[in-house]
């Protein structure tokens, strides 16, 4: 990689794996919440759905924002915004106070990936190896964010423990002002001329670009950005319950505590999702991200079919079967991202990522809803039948795109 290809996947990789350490240390502090301010449940899950909305609702303004402002300036607002909600979520004297907090915190993450895509996608030459590094980045935070605040947690309070979580978020933020990189390094200026959207500027400017954008081919990446937030969602929001629910991995007692083997298969598979990040990242360089798009959501739904019989064979073959869908699961994001960026024209590449994220993490919440609703009125089974026939929509949109080239 050149220099400025380097620097630029390295902001924005600290940058990705900061916004899902903190997106994914709230679930471990939910249960000390409960407890601290006498709520319940069903309070303190409307005010953590408030600040995770927004991370996704959020997208689609911070694209525009990013086309206007450039990507730099909008990640180094997203780390200090985090930063800073969580600096107010550790001295939070209410859920009033921790909404707030959270709230804050969704609207500053929700710029981070129209931004950070934007920035790899038109400033660094081997884009598909920096989706790669990017994306592989997320899962590091994914799976750092538990770990870090449960370890926390044993030395400290966890007032505290959110207050040394801020730290990194400003120093990235600082790190994101000072670099000198160049945005648009990989841009064709001619094919930047001859885009038929371009940077919104105003009301109309921006109805003109989402027209120019939802009306090409790039409604049908948009489809496959949605059947990857359902299908992300709704298998990994109960998928702890599901394995613990198995005979094979019931708690056990270890050194006086009671230990759950089912959330260590849990993290185990999204830390395997690194890997899988890197690879879809490296194919989209091989072959058309539209073929790797068919390939890998074709793989999905056969997973999703196998998974719950070959799971309730034994450890082994559950230990296999959640390693190959939390590699497969990873192995789709990058594959996406770089289709965005082969239909869409580089001044909008920040709405067009916008539009991306609105559909992963704001249309994809649904998943978890969708879930809940088919494991509370019909099965396990018939959940992962619902998710195979989501995925293998996507695969089909896939082959579309493939066969339109």
């Amino acid at each position: 990689m050149k220099r400025n290809d380097r620097a630029i996947v390295g902001l924005a990789s600290v940058a990705h794996a900061l916004v899902h350490t903190y997106e994914l240390s709230v679930p471990i502090l939910v249960g000390i919440w409960l407890v601290e301010f006498s709520t319940t449940p069903a309070e303190l899950g409307l005010v953590v759905t408030a600040g995770m909305a927004l991370f996704g609702l959020g997208a689609l303004p911070g694209g525009v924002l990013t086309d206007r402002y450039g990507s730099r300036r909008l990640i180094a607002f997203c780390l200090a915004g985090m930063g800073s909600s969580f600096l107010v979520l550790s001295i939070a004297p209410s859920v009033v106070a921790i909404a707030v907090a959270l709230v804050l915190w969704g609207v500053a993450a929700s710029v981070y990936h129209p931004a950070g895509l934007s920035l790899i996608s038109t400033g660094v030459s081997e884009r598909g190896h920096g989706f790669a590094l990017h994306g592989m980045a997320g899962n590091v935070g994914i799976a750092a964010g538990p770990l870090l605040t449960t370890l926390l947690l044993v030395v400290v309070d966890w007032r505290t423990a959110v207050g040394v979580l801020a730290i990194p978020a400003f120093a990235a933020a600082v790190f994101s002002v000072v670099l000198d990189v160049d945005e648009t390094a990989s841009v064709d200026e001619d094919a930047e001329g001859s885009a038929t959207a371009g940077s919104p500027d105003s009301f109309g400017a921006f109805l003109e670009s989402s027209k120019a954008l939802l009306t090409g081919s790039f409604l049908l990446v948009f489809g496959v950005a949605i059947c990857s937030g359902l299908f992300y969602r709704g298998v990994l929001t109960f998928l702890p319950e599901l394995l613990s629910d198995l005979r094979t991995f019931q708690p056990v007692e270890f050194a006086g505590t009671t230990q759950e083997p089912a959330n260590y298969i849990y993290a185990g598979l999204l830390g395997v999702g690194i890997a899988g990040q890197y690879l879809g990242g490296r194919l989209t360089d091989l072959m058309q991200p539209e073929r790797g798009i068919a390939y890998a959501f074709g793989a999905l739904a056969v997973l999703a079919l196998l998974y719950l019989p070959i799971a309730s064979v034994g450890p082994a073959p559950l230990l296999v079967v959640s390693a190959a869908l939390g590699f497969t699961l990873f192995v789709v994001q990058p594959m996406y991202q770089a289709t965005v960026a082969e239909y869409t024209p580089a001044p909008a590449r920040g709405l067009s990522y916008g539009y991306t994220y609105l559909a992963v993490f704001g249309v994809g919440a649904f998943g978890a809803g969708l879930a809940g609703a088919i494991l509370t009125y019909a099965s396990p089974t018939a959940l992962f039948v619902v998710l195979a026939g989501v995925a293998g929509v996507a695969s089909v949109v896939g082959v579309v795109l493939t066969r339109s080239q």
